[in-house]
């Protein structure tokens, strides 16, 4: 960063420092600032502003903190940031830095600061929400990483929270393509959560990008995850649901991009199954059905990926006693003594036979003793 803006005498250490110090200021949220920001301007306008008109937007104590000397916490934390942006792979931007990103600055509430690690224009390139369950099934992930990859390789970014099950084999997926991914985290951008994706986390910070509106340091507090998913959907053009339960989190961020007028789809599947319940009703609701990546591209208006070559079923690589079991399973989810009854084996070269298929990777165990196909 540049320490002077040519068009505005103040430094953009002060520009910052201001922002900063707004959203630091006890009493000051979301609401109270984007009412003291169509009042005044700019931060340094609330800074300057009267206890008076301070007063007509926010209590007397607030306004007595906004016009007070700035805080020695807030100055601790500018101290912070400055050693943090000291790396040239780290940026903070605020909303009147012409990198914000611009369907950001359309929300209700756009961030007042957004920490960013990594390739800082991804946040402003066409780009795709991929959620969905933490508890993914081995079938759910899978899909997850091959739409996002395909997405990706159509050169759209992948934008997910970070989490496990969907969100890291949609991260993952999304680094497969020239798209590359983008995290949107619940946490200071300079932690990672969950320590699980330690790994994945570097490797996107390195090639794609991590974000964060939450304060260097910031743990990973639960109301944080909520409210970070307006920015998974508000980044985006468009959302995914690959699994989700009747109650998901992800369904947050799915609702939340309608609102911001957003395409939502869904992808389906077993009516038995708990993870597929979610999406279903994001249909019935009015979200697109998906079974291939196209189902996006063609409403979004980029060229449909047809030419892409089709992986072969896991069936074709097993034996045929295997593949036999493989059909009597089909891909619903199945219980060991109905597919019992449906194949005529005895329990013992069952379950030794479902094993086997288990270790293969050609199906998962569910709870509740079932057992779901995995299409490879």
């Amino acid at each position: 960063m540049q320490d002077t803006d040519p068009a505005n005498p103040i430094s953009q250490a002060e520009r910052l420092a201001a922002w900063v110090r707004l959203e630091q200021t006890p009493g000051v949220g979301a609401v109270s600032a984007q009412r003291l920001l169509e009042r005044f301007g700019t931060p340094q306008s609330v800074f300057s502003a009267s206890h008076l008109a301070l007063r007509e937007i926010v209590s007397d104590s607030v306004a007595r903190a906004l016009c007070g000397p700035m805080p020695d916490a807030c100055a601790a934390c500018l101290d912070r940031i400055g050693d943090w942006l000291a790396d040239p792979a780290h940026h903070l931007l605020t909303p009147d830095d012409p990198a914000f990103p611009p369907l950001l600055r359309q929300l209700a509430m756009p961030p007042l600061l957004l920490y960013a690690a990594g390739r800082m224009e991804l946040l402003s390139a066409p780009a795709v929400a991929v959620v969905g369950s933490r508890n993914a099934t081995t079938q759910g992930a899978a899909n997850a990483r091959a739409f996002a990859g395909a997405l990706s390789t159509a050169g759209l970014t992948i934008v997910s929270g970070l989490a496990l099950g969907i969100d890291a084999a949609a991260h993952d997926g999304g680094l497969r393509g020239p798209g590359s991914t983008v995290a949107v985290t619940g946490t200071g951008a300079d932690r990672i959560y969950p320590r699980r994706n330690e790994a994945l986390a570097r490797r996107i910070a390195e090639e794609g990008c991590i974000v964060s509106e939450y304060p260097l340091g910031s743990g990973p507090l639960a109301a944080n995850f909520p409210r970070r998913n307006r920015l998974i959907s508000g980044l985006c053009c468009a959302v995914l649901v690959v699994e989700a339960a009747a109650d998901s989190g992800s369904l947050i961020t799915a609702r939340l991009a309608l609102e911001q007028g957003r395409d939502v789809f869904a992808i389906p599947g077993s009516i038995h199954a708990p993870l597929s319940k979610g999406c279903h009703s994001l249909i019935r609701d009015g979200a697109t059905l998906v079974d291939c990546v196209d189902d996006i591209l063609v409403p979004l208006r980029i060229a449909p990926l047809a030419t892409l070559p089709v992986q072969a079923d896991s069936a074709a690589l097993c034996t045929g006693a295997q593949a036999a079991l493989l059909d009597a399973l089909g891909y619903e989810p199945v219980g060991a003594d109905a597919l019992g009854a449906l194949t005529g084996r005895d329990a013992g070269a069952l379950a030794a036979a479902l094993l086997a298929l288990e270790l293969a990777g050609h199906l998962e165990r569910l709870p509740g003793g079932l057992f779901q196909r995995v299409k490879r």
